[in-house]
């Protein structure tokens, strides 16, 4: 929804997750990663996440999709749960990449687990 003007908001994603756990916290995050950081790896979060990349690229791949690299202005989206998300990395080598990143967490639980070995290769085909 932009404004005429180009002023007030605008739509930047509308997504319709799949869950949001019972009694979650948002949590907003910075994160920041210099030229080639391959991010954080195999992961997964308890909720839904939703982001925007505000300077760079981003390397980004969650399981069942195609690996894609998401530019500055642009958004990205992943329904939590069982998704693994296997990239987030700077997609350049000579500039930083930041992105804001809202999660619902669900509670009593880690806003973020690693995926070890073995379940890296249980799930490789997914």
């Amino acid at each position: 929804m932009d404004s005429a003007d180009g002023f007030g908001p605008a739509m930047l994603a509308d997504v319709e997750p799949r869950f949001i756990p019972e009694g979650a916290s948002g949590m907003t995050v910075l994160v920041e990663w210099p030229p080639s950081d391959p991010g954080t790896p195999p992961h997964r979060h308890t909720g839904p996440c939703f982001g925007c990349v505000i300077e760079g690229e981003l390397r980004w791949e969650l399981e069942g999709e195609p690996e894609r690299v998401i530019q500055a202005g642009e958004t990205f989206w992943e329904p939590g749960g069982g998704v693994i998300r296997y990239q987030n990395g700077n997609a350049l080598s000579d500039a930083p990449a930041k992105y804001i990143e809202f999660m619902m967490c669900a509670p009593g639980q880690p806003m973020l687990t690693m995926v070890d070995a073995e379940e890296f290769e249980k799930r490789a085909h997914l």
